[in-house]
């Protein structure tokens, strides 16, 4: 989870850089910045992303449903909200 915040001086050469290569990866400029301090520094190590992989094939969770499922519910839930009298959630 992200928490922290930084921020940092560049030149506007780097920015029109950083900002090019964001609209071509279909990324953010802050999604490049973490991404390089992870290449530079290391993100999470194979034993890392290994015991993750594992704690969530050991989970015991409801079943999946399918994305169909999933847009369906999603698509009444966003009814049932827009058609509630606004006095209904006072």
């Amino acid at each position: 989870m992200l928490s922290e915040r930084l921020q940092i001086l560049v030149t506007p050469e780097q920015r029109r850089r950083l900002e090019a290569e964001a609209r071509s990866k279909g990324s953010s400029v802050g999604g490049l910045v973490r991404e390089a301090i992870d290449a530079r520094f290391g993100g999470f190590s194979r034993a890392d992303r290994m015991r993750a992989a594992e704690e969530i094939v050991g989970m015991n969770g409801g079943r999946a449903l399918p994305p169909e499922e999933l847009n369906r519910l999603a698509e009444e839930e966003a009814e049932r909200l827009t058609s509630t009298p606004a006095s209904a959630d006072r």
